[in-house]
Formats: C-alpha cells, structure tokens, sequence
C-alpha cells in the first residue's frame, strides 16, 4: 500500500466522540504487509469512539516507512488501550514500532483541544527485525502521556544510529529480553506488572478482521 496497509479507526474528533461507536474484538493474523509511506499495521489516528480488545499475530511486515503504529492526537478523545501485537518479523523498515501523540490533522476547527486520548496497555512480544534504522519511537502527551507499555522478546538489528535505536518521551512501561536495550522510561521491573501486560493472551476474541 502507498498508505497504511491495515489500519483500525473508530471516528475523528468532535464526530466520533458523539457518534462513540468503538472497535473492538479484532483479530489480524497471518498476513504480510508493507507500506511505503505509512505503517504496515496502524492504529488511528482517527480513534475518537475508542480501539480496544486486539490481538495481531503472525504478521510479515517488509520494505515500509513504519512496522506498527499507533497514532492520535489533541482534540481525539477516545482510547487505544488492550492491545497484544506478537510473533511479528520486519525486514527493511525505517521505524520499528511508532507510538504518537502528534498526528494533528483535524477536520475542522471545531475540536475541542481538552479531549485528551488515553494509550494504555499496549503490548509488543516476540518481534524480530533485520535492516531496521529505528528501534522504537514513543512520543505522548504531556497531559494525557502513555502507559502501561510492555515490550517482550524483542530484538531489532540496527541499520543506522545504533546509539539512540529507542526515543520516548511522556510514556511508562517495562520490558523483558529487548535489544538494543530500550529507553528509561521502558526499563522498570516486569514482574510487577506481568498479570497486566499479558491479560490479552488469554482473552476470547469473538471477530477475525483479517486471515
């Protein structure tokens, strides 16, 4: 795709806050996916009735700007929150896996720039990727920053600026067999939040999107 080859929304700003019709219950699996000027698997930016409840597993992401995205904004409302995305490989891809605040397209000017989105429990597990020139790239909110961000049995070969392979600002999270070795603020201890990160492994998915 020239674009995000799958992406999840669920309304934007003011029109999906009072339309608040969610996704949810979404399974992507087994397919291969590359995007030239996008994400191979996107979430939003246009989110607003909220995205949660999502497994994507067995996925080949190759030859794209972005492997897996996560994207709102100021004036979105809404949530991304229980979100498991495992067994991923990537190939030839600038950014491993981008989670943003700041994608500040708007359909007009009236937003409300206090509806603030909420980004939490988010995992990435067994994620392997070759010729990547970014690990990750985290960047939420001063006023609504990210949480609950759990990275598992992730190794990334670095292509370029092996010294700063992970950026993040206004996020919290933990992490286990990663490399390179992640920011600060996703090194704190993961036992003490396993039970949370893990949830959805066991969760009853009732929809496939995708096969």
């Amino acid at each position: 795709m020239g674009h995000d080859a799958v992406v999840l929304k669920s309304g934007w700003d003011e029109y999906g806050i009072s339309y608040g019709k969610p996704t949810s219950n979404v399974h992507v699996r087994g397919v291969r996916l590359q995007s030239f000027a996008g994400a191979g698997m996107a979430f939003g930016s246009e989110m607003s009735g909220g995205i949660s409840n999502v497994l994507v597993e067995h996925v080949y992401l190759h030859d794209s700007l972005l492997g897996i995205e996560l994207k709102t904004a100021r004036g979105r409302g809404g949530y991304i929150k229980d979100i498991q995305v495992t067994d991923v490989v990537m190939a030839n891809v600038q950014v491993g896996i981008e989670a943003t605040g700041h994608c500040d397209s708007h359909p007009d000017e009236k937003f409300d720039p206090s509806a603030l989105p909420v980004v939490s429990d988010i995992t990435f597990e067994d994620i392997v990727g070759t010729n990547v020139s970014i690990a990750g790239n985290f960047t939420g909110l001063s006023e609504s920053p990210f949480t609950s961000i759990c990275l598992s049995n992730i190794t990334f070969s670095i292509s370029s600026n092996p010294f700063t392979p992970w950026l993040c600002s206004d996020i919290s999270g933990s992490s286990q067999n990663v490399s390179p070795e992640p920011c600060p603020e996703l090194e704190s201890s993961f036992s003490s939040t396993t039970s949370t990160c893990f949830a959805l492994l066991h969760h009853p998915y009732s929809q496939v999107a995708v096969l």
